[in-house]
């Protein structure tokens, strides 16, 4: 039994989560400007020491975001991105409808996978709406829409830095177990659903258009110097994070720096950014660097705050004893089959996530489901992983995602095509992540 100062800790601590789910969910004032409660009220009720409050928001983590964060824009500065784009829209060709939205797609998902998904598509969209206007096929513009917005969400599960709930999830199972999870152990869970989902969502969307002829494609044209630097700073970086702790002990071990995290990694890279020059002169003759400051500081902040708070929220429950609580009660879950569980938590993920903020539910939920794990004498990765892979994964409804809302407000498409397509990605999804998480994880 616990102590009564045990039940009042835990009792505060669900109520600030409460409170803080709520002005998540109905945005009275902006989602991070919420997230700073925790690191307000927590302390100040004992919940939380100082110490423990700055180990939340200085999280590894939450830097290896702000590193992300700060390449994936140096990469936008440049425009390399768009240039890899099309190149990879050009891999497929312009010689039927069907292979130009594959060509899309695939270029969408990977650039979400370094970038963030919203920026892909804001990318993308103005290239596709000129391939529309020169296009004879009149059903091609839903497809190709909706093909970027849907590829967008699954290339973003690939990596940590794709999308904002894979790295909560990392953040709070680091907590919860003390074991951290590296940017390469990530991408063997991940890697291999994206890969099944995403022609999975090329072959759906475009069941229904046949046109055949030549389309005409934007020229790449020639590659900058600023292009090619940044791309190269872009292609180490990525290298290093997935070699850290691998192959055979990865290089940290072989150069005896076992204290090297991937945050460390996007830090060297941007530093780096701002060292290497770009190859052409100011006006008043300096010579312009990879990235300034001026770029840096459009990096979206307030993220790093509501990162900061999911961690916060989960060393609360964990202090409380509140994740013990919630795991005793479901201790029953341990008698129902595991794949009956991750796929049940798959659909209930998924369709919340239709009219919620992805990063919010899926820092709410983390703490919860590891509780309930452990509770039940499951690994937490069982259900957290495919809760995190989930939450990207709502293509029904416009609110659902940014690039939801991006393409839709083209005007290309209508509502009810979107909740078409979109409720049959929705399951699709549910079944692949779940399969997926079934045979990798168990």
């Amino acid at each position: 039994m616990w102590s009564s100062t045990g039940n009042m800790d835990a009792a505060i601590t669900l109520g600030v989560t409460f409170w803080v789910v709520i002005w998540w969910i109905f945005e009275p004032i902006p989602i991070p400007a919420t997230s700073l409660l925790p690191m307000a009220l927590l302390p100040m009720l004992g919940i939380l020491s100082a110490k423990e409050l700055g180990a939340a928001y200085g999280n590894p983590l939450v830097l290896l975001m702000m590193g992300g964060f700060l390449l994936a824009t140096a990469l936008e500065r440049s425009g390399a991105h768009r240039r890899i784009a099309l190149y990879m829209v050009q891999l497929f060709g312009g010689s039927s409808s069907r292979r130009l939205v594959f060509g899309f797609m695939l270029a969408s998902a990977f650039l979400s996978m370094w970038i963030s998904n919203t920026s892909t598509t804001l990318m993308l969209l103005p290239v596709a709406l000129a391939v529309l206007e020169k296009s004879k096929d009149n059903d091609l513009a839903a497809p190709l829409l909706l093909g970027i917005a849907y590829a967008a969400s699954i290339g973003g599960i690939a990596t940590p830095i794709g999308t904002p709930p894979n790295l909560v999830f990392m953040g709070v199972y680091t907590e919860i177990m003390g074991a951290p999870i590296s940017f390469g152990q990530w991408m063997m869970w991940a890697l291999p659903i994206a890969l099944v989902l995403l022609p999975i969502a090329a072959f759906w969307i475009t069941r229904n258009i046949d046109h055949q002829g030549h389309i005409e494609l934007p020229e790449v044209g020639n590659w900058t110097t600023a292009e090619r630097r940044v791309l190269a700073v872009f292609v180490v970086t990525a290298l290093l994070w997935i070699t850290r702790t691998g192959p055979f002990g990865g290089w940290s071990n072989w150069f005896n720096v076992p204290y090297t995290n991937d945050a460390i990694v996007a830090f060297l890279a941007v530093i780096a950014l701002f060292v290497i020059p770009s190859g052409e002169k100011a006006v008043d003759g300096t010579s312009i660097r990879l990235m300034d400051w001026e770029t840096a500081e459009k990096i979206p902040w307030g993220m790093l705050l509501l990162f900061g708070a999911g961690i916060t929220i989960a060393t609360a429950f964990t202090n409380s004893g509140l994740s013990t609580s919630i795991g005793a009660s479901l201790e029953q879950l341990s008698n129902l089959p595991i794949l009956l569980m991750i796929g049940v938590l798959c659909l209930a993920v998924t369709f919340l996530t239709e009219v919620t903020s992805n990063t919010a539910t899926t820092t709410l939920l983390m703490p919860i489901l590891g509780a309930a794990a452990v509770g039940a004498s499951i690994d937490p990765i069982l259900f957290m992983i495919p809760a995190a892979m989930s939450a990207s994964c709502a293509f029904m409804l416009p609110v659902a995602t940014p690039p939801n809302v991006v393409t839709f407000a083209t005007g290309k498409f209508s509502i009810q095509t979107m909740v078409r397509e979109g409720i049959a990605m929705n399951f699709f999804g549910v079944i692949v992540i779940s399969l997926g998480c079934y045979l990798l994880l168990t």
